[in-house]
């Protein structure tokens, strides 16, 4: 298993060098910081742009080779990715943002997943009884939801709810307040986290609900766990000791691709909600010609593909005692 392991970070790495230097590359030929002062009334000469620019790297007039090696040693000697066109670190940014998406995402990708799992479980044992049918009602409509109208229906209810009880309870914009302190802090955190929570995991949990009931109800009938029943254990045991291993693969497969979601932002719930993670960083760098910026999101997402890859073929050797590696 580790020599494994070892030989797929070793690609994945290969993989994740070469794709950054072609983002870079490519970066160079789409964005042009220049364009961020094209629009002023007065604008300025090749020459002052050119001596604003060149200390971050971002100077056109400087051959794309240098430039490049400029950065690539830069991240190879000291982890520098770089700055923005206005000067920022893109560390500084990118550091800030893995969290606040990890902690508007990770909980609500964890809560859909359990409640996802949960009712495949429960619906599969209880194939076109009314609780199925009910809950195929409810995962449909939810699968077929979008995130901006889950979103303005939860903010809508929390606003009322503020309303009646008038007292904030929920906050509708940003991840934190500025004058909290203490336990409150925490508390405050927990206001600001329920409303994206609750809209992401109804968009989220009925994909896995489906997936698990479907799974299950294939595994269900099959010969290995009618010969467990047939050896004395009852429906639930056979389908909790035998059926679920089996469906719970894919299951958790699709858990694990789920990583570079969860600290690559959600654009469309960190712009509802006024939440500066990545998916929001993403899109400003595209807006502000910032090559750096943009070339360290995608390494950052491609990182997070290869954790989930080599994560989800973990999960599959774990679970499924049929495959075997060398």
């Amino acid at each position: 298993m580790v020599k494994y392991v070892f030989r797929k970070v070793v690609s994945w790495l290969a993989m994740i060098f070469l794709a950054t230097n072609i983002t870079y590359l490519l970066a160079n030929q789409f964005l042009d910081p220049r364009a961020n002062y094209a629009e002023r009334k007065n604008p300025f000469t090749q020459e002052q742009l050119s001596a604003m620019l060149r200390p971050l790297n971002l100077d056109f007039t400087v051959p794309l080779a240098k430039r490049w090696w400029i950065w690539l040693s830069n991240i190879l000697f000291h982890w520098n990715w770089g700055l923005n066109p206005t000067g920022g670190s893109v560390n500084e940014q990118i550091s800030y943002r893995i969290w606040v998406s990890a902690e508007l995402l990770l909980g609500a990708t964890i809560i859909a997943t359990v409640v996802g799992i949960s009712l495949g479980i429960y619906t599969a044992s209880r194939q076109y009884k009314l609780a199925d049918r009910i809950w195929q009602g409810i995962s449909v409509f939810a699968l077929n939801t979008h995130i901006v109208v889950a979103a303005l229906l939860v903010v809508y209810i929390g606003i009322s709810i503020n309303r009646a009880l008038n007292t904030t309870v929920f906050y509708v914009t940003g991840s934190s307040s500025f004058d909290v302190h203490g336990i409150w802090k925490f508390i405050d955190a927990l206001q600001h986290l329920f409303l994206p929570t609750v809209s992401l995991v109804i968009v989220s949990f009925a994909g896995t609900h489906m997936l698990q009931r479907s799974l299950l109800l294939d595994n269900i009938n099959a010969d290995y766990v009618r010969t467990a029943r047939a050896k004395g254990l009852t429906r639930h045991q056979a389908i909790r000791k035998h059926a679920m291993r089996t469906s719970i693969i894919p299951v958790a497969t699709q858990i694990a691709f789920s990583i570079p979601g969860i600290f690559g932002g959600a654009v469309l719930t960190e712009t509802i909600f006024g939440w500066n993670g990545m998916g929001r960083y993403m899109m400003e760098t595209l807006q502000k010609n910032d090559i750096h910026g943009l070339v360290a999101v995608s390494a950052f997402g491609a990182l997070m593909t290869a954790i989930g890859a080599i994560l989800a073929d973990i999960f599959v050797v774990v679970l499924d005692p049929r495959v075997r590696v060398n």
